[in-house]
This record gives structure tokens, C-alpha cells and sequence, in this order.
């Protein structure tokens, strides 16, 4: 089993969970961060003043799935997210080494 975390732009969240779901993918949690990468931050003008944001909004998607489906995931993830632009984005991908359903009791891949 595999953990895929996947940090992108808030407004392609949408994109990616539909992108998912098409796989049968079942679960997935969603934070809001903040953070940087080559970005680097930007500048933005309020009230006439200038000022530097270092951490941009950004959205992190967890999904537990099976060995054999990480691939699919990863490339709906790529394609869902992808503008072309600086910002779009990483996946990370772990190594689970265990899942349990706590209603059920059940675990491993029979969780996921």
C-alpha cells in the first residue's frame, strides 16, 4: 500500500477529486497549507503599500491506495492539476504499512 500526498493550487481541487473518483478511488483528505517552492513568494499592493507573501495558499490531498494503482493515481493527479504554470505543484509518494477501518475492524488493502 502507498500514501500519495499531493500539494496543489486550491483552485484545481475540484479537477483532481473528479479526475480520482473516475479511477474508483474512494478516499481522500484535503487540509489547507501554506507554503513555497521555486515560487518563492510574490508581491501583492494593499493599500497602496507593497508588501512580500512569502507562503502561498496551497491545498494537500492524502490518498491511501493499493500498490498497483499508484501510477494511475499519480498521472490523473498530473493531469487534473497541471496549468503550465510556476506553482503546480508535487507528489510525494510513501510506503503504508498498515490501515485500519475503525468501525469495521478490517485492514490493510480490504480499509483502503
Amino acid at each position: 500500500m502507498k500514501l500519495i500526498a499531493a500539494i496543489i493550487k486550491p483552485f484545481k481541487l475540484d479537477d483532481v477529486r473528479e479526475a480520482i473518483a473516475s479511477l474508483g478511488v474512494e478516499g481522500l483528505t484535503v487540509s489547507e497549507v501554506k507554503g513555497f517552492g521555486r515560487q518563492k513568494g510574490h508581491t501583492e499592493l494593499y493599500r497602496g503599500a507593497e508588501y512580500q507573501v512569502d507562503f502561498l495558499p496551497k491545498v494537500k490531498l492524502e490518498i491511501a491506495t493499493t500498490d498497483d494503482n499508484v501510477e494511475q493515481v499519480i498521472e490523473a493527479i498530473c493531469k487534473a492539476a497541471y496549468t503550465g504554470k510556476i506553482g503546480d505543484g508535487k507528489i510525494f509518494v510513501y510506503e503504508l504499512l498498515q490501515a485500519v477501518r475503525i468501525r469495521t475492524g478490517e485492514s490493510d488493502e480490504e480499509a483502503l
